[in-house]
């Protein structure tokens, strides 16, 4: 019931309290030298038009893995995003963590198109295993963890495992926020359009510049393919943070997996492990509950509290987070 009357009130407010939402730096690790974004509006209005600049604290090739952190971080954005406007929170923070972070743009008609990750995710699957094999060249690491939002955080990645030979042997594990794995209702409206028949004219308008947003329907080709045979691949372990008040991957169950022989996967349900966090599936990414989800599955012998408190979508904690 209170989680009933905490949404209602939560989406009433929204609006007049969004001013709110954090703007301030990292609450973690002794080095706060670099600003970590929680706000996603704020963050995704700095990076959007510059699509091919790093996020902070991401791309220093000089970087060398720590004993603590051996395995670089490759940050993979998702639909409709680029590196720097989807990642101004996470990059940062792990990168004050003492991470090696990489991160990269992919499916733009263009590297400075705005808008990337809509070109067919079998091409992005392939920009990431290049970006992968020159992060594990350059920093001499044996393996890497990648973390993904939306299609970057499932669909994508999981092709590239699933399907690129030896990648399960050059990734320690996929951490997918929000991730568009069995893919998604958008809300409903693909259900709608088979029942008006306009679903099919619209795909076929999309497939030509924006194949992603096909791919990643319920029962696409795409996604029958990619789940024959099971979600995981042996060797590597899998974490999904869903939120309930995903308004794009519906149901946000899809984001789930099932664990196959030889891998793990752990789905974390956000609102189970904080009632207050509102998050939607731009703010995930930003969200500092989510992001703390992150940094305990990067590194689970030294797990942090969880920061509960009230989030809202698209701008963040209610209360600064410091």
């Amino acid at each position: 019931m209170r989680r009933a009357t905490f949404r209602r009130a939560l989406l009433a407010g929204a609006t007049a309290t969004g001013l709110l939402a954090a703007t301030g730096g990292t609450v973690y690790g002794a080095d706060d030298s670099l600003h970590v974004e929680y706000n996603f509006t704020v963050g995704f209005t700095n990076g959007f038009h510059h699509p091919a600049e790093s996020p902070p604290g991401a791309n220093d090739w000089d970087c060398t893995p720590s004993a603590e952190h051996p395995e670089p971080v490759v940050l993979v954005h998702g639909t409709m995003e680029n590196m720097n406007d989807i990642w101004r929170g996470a990059a940062p923070l792990l990168a004050n963590e003492g991470y090696c972070v990489f991160a990269f743009s992919y499916g733009g008609s263009s590297a400075d198109d705005p808008v990337q990750g809509v070109g067919s995710m079998v091409d992005g699957a392939a920009v990431l295993a290049r970006f992968v094999d020159r992060v594990r060249a350059e920093t001499g690491a044996a393996e890497v963890d990648l973390v993904g939002h939306s299609q970057g955080g499932g669909p994508v990645p999981r092709y590239y495992l699933k399907n690129f030979p030896g990648a399960a042997d050059k990734v320690d594990q996929l951490i997918g926020i929000t991730p568009s794995n069995h893919g998604t209702t958008l809300s409903g409206i693909t259900e709608l359009g088979r029942v008006l028949h306009t679903l099919e004219p619209t795909n076929s308008l999309l497939q030509k510049d924006h194949p992603a947003l096909v791919e990643q329907q319920i029962g696409s080709d795409f996604n029958r393919a990619l789940d024959a045979g099971g979600d995981t691949v042996p060797g590597v372990d899998y974490t999904v943070i869903a939120t309930q008040y995903d308004e794009i991957v519906t149901p946000y169950t899809n984001g789930y997996l099932t664990a196959g022989p030889g891998a793990t996967v752990e789905n974390i349900h956000l609102q189970q492990t904080c009632w207050k966090d509102g998050t939607d599936h731009l703010e995930a990414s930003y969200d500092p509950v989510v992001l703390t989800h992150v940094l305990n599955s990067l590194d689970p012998r030294h797990k942090r509290p969880l920061p509960c408190q009230v989030v809202l979508p698209l701008t963040g904690p209610v209360i600064p987070t410091w």
